[in-house]
Order: structure tokens, then C-alpha cells, then sequence
């Protein structure tokens, strides 16, 4: 049962907008689209017909909505009941997570896992996003905060928690760079990327993206550095060593934000997708279901 999916279909339901939708649960449209695919297959019916113009429920769409309603009304109620239960629990579970993405997720999560299980212990440790999934996939972490890829690890289960889109970034403060960057904006062209310095991130989703817009491009980027995570990315940016690809999210928390600014391209990028990571095997764990659970409960609009 993917609660998350009902939910996302009910909000959907309510706006006949993707758009909308997306923006009140806090995804991307295409997220959106591909948990209503997903219901669409379980249930073996459309249960949304879409043009240009409108969106609108199918007859199966509408006998479907009075379902999805009770089901969630019945899965409100179980996990009241359970909680009342939970308190017993003791123990502790590893998270690991980029210092951004911990602080700005778990937030939220924490306080619930407080609540509901007083006796377990989070234990959360930070570094590089790029080496979260690999920490689960070896048996270093029970679960990590990560940007989700396209294609997932076998046997590894992701439980989306919000979008945030890729913004491109460069220096605020007076360097050649700003001042070549300032010149391209007044003349109103795009920049010739082969000569702007680039900071790139080591390893992750945001390199990717960023290395296949310029390969679209047909454009040998001239990379000035490499580092490890997002925050030192934007660092390097905010010294005037280059311009970065990073999360929005890692902007709207970083203490030197006003150092930087974001620059008026690459703006159709994919956003990113994070979410919470575990071995599905592990998911039987009660402590980790605990936590997976609160998470999900946390951002119920996925």
C-alpha cells in the first residue's frame, strides 16, 4: 500500500492541476506523474485523462477517490494504534547525510521519532552526499538522506522526501570572473562555457547533470577545481574561482549565501530528488521502520 501515492492522487483530485499539485507537495510534476502511473498500473484502469487544456478524473478515477480516502482514513487509525505500542522500542539506528541535507530533513523527522520512540537513538553522521547510497549498500549506515538517481541500486528501497531544484551560481564578489560574467548579462548573450572556470563537485548528481548539460552543448567545460560536497563547492564559488551547478537547498541554508548569486541559465536542469535510503531486507528492522516510518508520516505528500 503506498499511502504517499494516495495522497499525492487525492491532492491532484482536488486541483486538476500537475502543476499545482506539485507545488502543494512540495515535488516535481514529473514526480507527480510517475506515482499516479504507478496507481494507474496497480489498479489496471486510467484513473486521470489529461491535453493541453484540462485534467480531469475517469469514471475509474472517481469510484477510485472514495477509495483512496478510506484507505488512508484506515491507515491514520492502524498507525495511531500502533503507536500506542511503540514506546517499548529501544536501540538505535545510523543516518547519514550531507551537513545540509541533515539539519534541513531531519528537522522535521526527529521531532516525531522523539514523540512516538523516546527509546531509540538516531545516530547520524555527516559527509560527502555522493558517498551516502554507497555507505547503505555496504553495510556502514542503516539508512542515508540522498539525492535519488534515476535508475536505483538493486535491492535498495528510497522513500522520496522533497524536490529542490539546481541552481547555477557564481561570485558576488569583484574578481575578472564576476566582471566577465557582468558583461555577458549586459550584452544579453550566453556565456561561451569553454572559457568560464568551473567548480565541480567530486562525485554525485549534481556533476552529472552538469557534465552532460555541457556534452548537449558540445562544450569542453575548463573544470578549475574538484571538491568533496556541496558546501565546499560553494565556498570555492563564493572566493571567485568559478561558477557551480548546485542544490537550491544547499543555498537557502549556507551561511554565506550573500556571497553568491545565482545566474540566469541552465534553468531547465532536473531537479533534484531526495530521499531516505535502505536496504529493503533491513526495512523488516523494527527500529529502522520506525524511523522509515516517521519519515514518511513527516512528509506525507509523498
Amino acid at each position: 500500500m503506498d499511502i504517499r501515492a494516495y495522497k499525492v492522487f487525492l491532492s491532484l483530485a482536488q486541483t486538476l492541476h500537475f502543476g499545482k499539485t506539485a507545488g502543494q507537495n512540495d515535488l516535481s510534476p514529473s514526480a507527480v506523474s510517475r506515482h499516479l502511473q504507478r496507481l494507474e498500473a496497480h489498479v489496471g484502469q486510467t484513473l486521470v485523462e489529461r491535453d493541453n487544456r484540462q485534467v480531469q478524473l475517469t469514471p475509474a478515477g472517481r469510484h477510485f477517490l472514495e477509495y483512496a480516502r478510506k484507505a488512508i482514513d484506515d491507515w491514520q487509525q492502524i498507525r495511531s494504534d500502533l503507536d500506542a505500542s511503540s514506546a517499548t522500542l529501544t536501540g538505535e539506528v545510523s543516518v547519514f547525510g550531507s551537513v545540509t541535507a541533515s539539519y534541513s530533513m531531519l528537522s522535521k523527522i526527529l521531532p516525531a521519532m522523539r514523540d512516538r520512540h523516546p527509546g531509540i537513538e538516531i545516530k547520524l553522521r555527516t559527509g560527502d552526499q555522493a558517498e551516502a547510497m554507497e555507505r547503505v549498500i555496504k553495510g556502514q549506515e542503516d539508512s542515508a538522506i540522498v539525492a535519488v538517481p534515476d535508475k536505483l541500486p538493486r535491492k535498495l528501497s528510497c522513500l522520496p522526501l522533497r524536490a529542490t531544484p539546481l541552481c547555477l551560481i557564481g561570485p558576488n564578489i569583484p574578481s575578472t570572473l564576476t566582471r566577465t560574467l557582468d558583461q555577458y548579462r549586459d550584452e544579453g548573450t550566453e556565456p561561451d562555457w569553454s572559457i568560464i572556470p568551473v567548480v565541480l563537485a567530486e562525485r554525485g548528481l549534481a556533476r552529472t547533470r552538469f557534465l552532460e548539460r555541457m556534452k548537449q552543448l558540445d562544450c569542453e567545460p575548463r573544470i578549475y577545481a574538484q571538491v568533496a560536497g556541496h558546501e565546499a563547492v560553494v565556498s570555492m564559488v563564493s572566493l571567485g574561482f568559478g561558477i557551480a551547478l548546485v542544490p537550491a537547498l544547499v543555498i537557502e541554508h549556507s551561511p554565506i549565501q550573500d556571497t553568491i548569486r545565482t545566474l540566469p541559465y541552465m534553468k531547465n536542469i532536473a531537479p533534484f530528488e531526495l530521499g531516505l535510503c535502505a536496504h529493503e531486507e533491513r526495512l523488516g528492522d523494527p527500529l529502522l521502520n520506525a524511523f522509515w516510518t516517521c519519515a514518511a508520516d513527516s512528509y506525507p505528500q509523498h
